[in-house]
């Protein structure tokens, strides 16, 4: 695939993982977008194909963090908070066993 299509993609992906993390929190949406498209505004002018790979493979990693470790808070009153997490970051809770059934 073209390397601008790849950028772009990763691009529409972090837009759209920001808006599915930070979902009714306006001022997290707004702080990330600055922070995405300063990002990809700052390294516009990149034309080498090795520091193209690794800041597509930082964006991933980003993308991946942000899906799969971020929990949002929702103040309830003034003390306290409900979190809120996405399925993405639920794991399986398999208790620990020393001997294992076979």
């Amino acid at each position: 695939m073209d390397g601008k299509m790849k950028v772009l993609r990763l691009f529409k992906m972090l837009h759209r993982t920001r808006q599915h993390v930070f979902q009714n929190d306006f001022r997290a949406l707004e702080a990330a977008r600055q922070k995405i498209n300063e990002e990809f505004q700052k390294n516009k002018n990149e034309s080498a194909p090795e520091k193209i790979s690794e800041l597509l493979k930082i964006g991933q990693d980003v993308e991946l963090l942000l899906r799969t470790t971020v929990i949002q808070g929702v103040h309830t009153d003034s003390h306290r908070i409900v979190l809120q997490p996405r399925e993405e970051v639920l794991l399986d809770n398999m208790p620990y066993c020393d001997n294992p059934k076979k």
